[in-house]
């Protein structure tokens, strides 16, 4: 488990950014439920639980710089 700073990665960023609105549209077409808030607990509860402790004990660097400088 990782606990502090995350290290930027720019290709995971740039992927992130640019595989959207059209993937999210056919999900959605195939599963109704996909997209809806606290899915992740019944899709696979192991997985959410990592996560939801993951993202409470690290951070990134962009939401320190932007605490920095707000």
């Amino acid at each position: 488990m990782k606990l502090g700073m995350r290290k930027p990665s720019i290709k995971k960023s740039f992927k992130a950014r640019t595989t959207g609105r059209a993937k999210r549209v056919m999900k959605k077409a195939v599963n109704p439920m996909y997209g809806k808030k606290g899915m992740g607990w019944v899709n696979n509860p192991k997985k959410a639980a990592y996560n939801k402790v993951y993202n409470k004990t690290s951070f990134s660097i962009f939401s320190l710089l932007k605490k920095l400088f707000k």
